[in-house]
């Protein structure tokens, strides 16, 4: 097992979902510094752990993904969000990218998907670029 040495949060309120993408990203070496189940939680979270990226689901009751996203990139102008859901389409990602997200990842892309672009962003942020 490769380690990254990126730290990831993951924010889905399906503990099922939370489990497979923290347990999934935990065995490709990334080190999962916490699982939200809410876009507050979220926030609560970020601050404390610190993560480069953060993958956030996008339908949650309460805060949705958009306005976590916000909010974070509002409190960590420099946070890497991952936008991951199973509701992707020219729309959505309009609006995850006006909400501050680095990119929109559809859940049926996979987990592969998802690891290669955390490892991307946070390579580019180490790089300056």
């Amino acid at each position: 097992m490769e380690e990254h040495g990126v730290r990831v949060l993951v924010v889905d309120d399906t503990e099922h979902i939370r489990e497979v993408v923290s347990d999934m990203l935990r065995l490709d070496g990334f080190d999962v510094v916490g699982a939200a189940d809410s876009g507050e939680q979220a926030l609560e979270m970020a601050a404390a752990s610190d993560p480069h990226v953060v993958v956030m689901d996008l339908r949650m009751p309460g805060m949705d993904g958009l306005e976590s996203t916000r909010r974070l990139r509002a409190a960590r102008p420099g946070q890497q969000v991952v936008l991951y859901t199973a509701y992707v389409d020219a729309e959505v990602e309009r609006a995850a990218r006006e909400a501050g997200a680095a990119l929109c990842l559809g859940k049926v892309e996979g987990l592969p998907r998802l690891e290669r672009e955390l490892t991307r962003l946070t390579l580019a942020v180490s790089r300056g670029g």
